[in-house]
């Protein structure tokens, strides 16, 4: 008679257990990692195309802005002598001068257009008209600079321009806008603020928007109307808006350079080079790279400045709802 061991429940397949758990542990560790590092494998591709032609272009200009350089000749150390070069030119101090009233004028007047087309379009017009105007006003802005630079160039020139022929028209003579210092800055102007309010024009009618219509029932039963109503009540509520639009504005007409160099190359004289246009000239007609770097980092502590300030302002100057 045959005898049966029977073996207890469980004992016999403890082993395949413990093999499915520490299994099921390596996948959750796996998987834990591949969490960790899948992020990052996307955005390596950006980070590295940031690094390339980011980072190391404005490490390598700083660092170039120590010495003296023309491509065909090794480098050669001169410390601070660029920047003692670069304060010292009156070509240099006459284009940031240059480029600071431009930055004046252009973005207030960007800006004021801006913001008074979004109050127009935003109240006066029907919803269909607002999006045919809110396209039509930053067409402008896909185009290329200088293309519209040379379309300008045509429109102002003083011989056949067809500025000029409607202001004879009604008996006003031929004005040089492209040959003298005041006609060709004022041919800039227009031209940038034409092409880039656009921008601005889009923020104000997001800002606008935004406002809550309850805002103005309450101001206009408080008597607020006209006017009134849109210093009381819109211009606070818009400051938000009105610092990134200011900030990115100032930002962008310090680093002015297709407008003046398409329509006067500078001229006549030096009444519209700027500082970026001094750049281009020092690093790739007089081979100049040091003082073209040196030239470079003084804008951007410009720009830091400026926008560093205009920050700090804003804590006193914008409410947020």
């Amino acid at each position: 008679m045959s005898t049966a061991i029977s073996t207890p429940t469980g004992t016999g397949s403890e082993p395949g257990r413990r093999q499915a758990a520490h299994k099921n542990a390596q996948g959750t560790k796996r998987g834990r990692v591949q969490q960790r590092w899948l992020p990052w494998a996307f955005l390596a591709p950006t980070i590295a195309g940031m690094g390339i032609f980011t980072l190391l272009p404005i490490v390598a200009s700083i660092a170039l802005a120590f010495f003296r350089w023309d491509i065909i000749s090794a480098p050669t150390f001169v410390g601070f002598d660029n920047f003692a070069e670069v304060v010292q030119d009156p070509t240099v101090r006459v284009s940031f001068l240059n480029t600071i009233v431009f930055v004046v004028v252009a973005v207030a007047l960007q800006l004021g257009l801006a913001l008074g087309l979004a109050i127009m379009v935003q109240e006066k017009l029907p919803a269909w008209l607002r999006v045919f105007f809110r396209s039509a006003f930053f067409f402008p802005l896909i185009l290329s600079a200088a293309s519209v630079s040379i379309f300008m160039r045509y429109l102002f020139n003083e011989q056949f321009g067809v500025v000029n022929w409607l202001l004879s028209i009604v008996g006003i003579p031929a004005v040089p806008w492209l040959t003298t210092p005041g006609g060709s800055a004022a041919v800039v102007i227009l031209v940038y603020v034409w092409q880039n309010f656009g921008f601005s024009f889009l923020l104000f009618i997001g800002g606008l928007a935004s406002i809550p219509v309850e805002t103005y029932e309450a101001a206009s039963i408080d008597g607020a109307t006209g006017w009134r109503k849109h210093w009381f009540v819109t211009l606070p509520l818009l400051s938000p808006t009105t610092l990134v639009a200011s900030v990115m504005a100032i930002i962008n007409a310090l680093q002015v350079f297709d407008q003046p160099y398409v329509l006067t190359r500078g001229g006549p004289g030096d009444s519209t080079r700027t500082a970026v246009m001094v750049i281009f000239e020092s690093a790739f007609q007089r081979l100049e790279f040091g003082q073209a770097s040196a030239i470079g980092v003084i804008l951007t502590l410009i720009i830091m400045a400026i926008t560093a300030a205009q920050f700090r302002l804003s804590k006193r100057f914008v409410f947020y709802q």
